[in-house]
């Protein structure tokens, strides 16, 4: 595909999109190719950005390795780095390599520490590219995953749980409340932004989401107030965490983020579109109300998944889209895969300073990442406000 301002705008928008894409985004119809033709030259050059730079790209998959390496090998007990690597190996049965793991190093990175890399890879691969589909979506640079409700929802649901059932609050059933309160919250927005006018307006949907998530932390502080002996405990899953990872975890979680993330990443290029404006995007055949709900349910599934298993890690969503921006490219057709990757290597990084900062004793990761992210909030900030990012 060409990537000049002067190519039609019907290739500019149907040309790399995946069937996936174009399913969900009702791609340019014939009769709107002649309102598209009179878009502004930026926007047709937004469209038809580029995508990822080889380097950048091998530059993003080292880190995300060496994350997880580092992940693998720091902790109480450290374990070096190349005798994980070659205990790797070792169970490739193509290859004649002996692991020079003992048996209780060995437990310890395969059954304890790898699960929690794998959770902690999978959490930030979601959080990223959720981050970076709401500012796209909603054309808002300080969008996050948690826009519309999700944690205050997923909070919601783990406190229910916690408070009237503590008994289960250790088992499957918090995660799963988690899951399903994040899911109807959003509902709930939705459901509420589309009664007001036309709906489906972005104004309409942020305003909406403010709404419900005030109502539903008002239910979830009315609930601990009535059983404080809870709150240290609902205060800790909200802080976010990963000391309580197995594959058990990983498992309940794969399938819903995976169908997510590949949704989303096939819908890199209407991202590209929905993110010069809503008319631009409409005069260029896009079905507006449609790419954007099913973007945004896409990344609520995945999201409420993450939630479930982790807490409420925030800024994680915010930090890295707007990294790849800075330093690589403002198209989805390169932030969204580099998301994958980057997203990955911070929060397993920032999972282990939260083991290691006051070990033995864990800092909740959320902490960390809000350290990391209030100074770089307040960055983002400033220069969406001259720059109009």
């Amino acid at each position: 595909m060409s990537s000049s301002v002067d190519a039609p705008p019907s290739d500019l928008l149907g040309a790399d999109l995946p069937g996936t894409e174009q399913a969900g985004a009702s791609a340019l119809t014939t009769e709107s190719a002649g309102a598209a033709a009179a878009a502004p030259a930026t926007t047709l050059a937004a469209v038809g950005a580029r995508g990822v730079p080889r380097v950048w790209f091998a530059g993003a998959l080292a880190f995300a390795v060496g994350a997880i390496l580092i992940g693998l090998s720091l902790g109480p007990d450290p374990i070096n780095v190349w005798a994980i690597a070659r205990g790797g190996l070792s169970q490739l049965p193509l290859l004649s390599i002996h692991s020079p793991l003992t048996q209780v190093q060995g437990a310890i990175i395969w059954q304890i520490r790898a699960p929690r890399v794998a959770l902690g890879g999978l959490v930030g691969m979601m959080l990223a590219v959720a981050g970076a589909s709401y500012q796209g979506t909603f054309h808002n640079p300080l969008a996050d995953p948690y826009l519309l409700g999700v944690s205050q929802g997923a909070g919601l649901g783990a406190t229910l749980v916690i408070v009237l059932l503590p008994h289960a609050a250790g088992g499957e059933l918090l995660p799963l409340a988690a899951f399903v309160g994040g899911l109807v919250a959003v509902g709930a927005a939705f459901a509420l932004g589309g009664s007001v006018g036309r709906g489906g307006g972005t104004g309409s949907l942020i305003l909406a989401g403010v709404t419900v998530a005030a109502f539903l932390s008002a239910i979830q502080t009315f609930l601990q107030q009535r059983q404080a002996q809870t709150v240290q405990q609902v205060y800790a899953w909200m802080l976010g965490g990963f000391a309580s990872a197995s594959w058990h975890s990983v498992e309940l979680t794969l399938p819903w983020i995976a169908v997510s993330l590949v949704v989303l990443v096939a819908h890199r290029r209407v991202l590209d579109v929905l993110s010069v404006g809503d008319e631009e995007a409409t005069a260029l055949g896009l079905n507006v109300r449609r790419a954007r709900a099913l973007i945004v349910l896409a990344a609520t599934v995945g999201t409420s998944a993450a939630v479930a298993v982790s807490g409420l890690i925030g800024f994680v969503g915010i930090i890295v889209p707007h990294v790849i921006r800075l330093l690589v490219s403002s198209s989805y057709r390169a932030i969204m895969p580099l998301a994958l990757l980057i997203g990955a290597g911070f929060l397993i990084l920032a999972d282990v300073l939260a083991r290691m900062l006051l070990s033995p004793s864990e800092v909740p990761i959320g902490v960390v990442t809000a350290f990391a992210g209030a100074p770089f909030f307040a960055i983002v900030l400033r220069r969406s406000r001259w720059v109009g990012m």
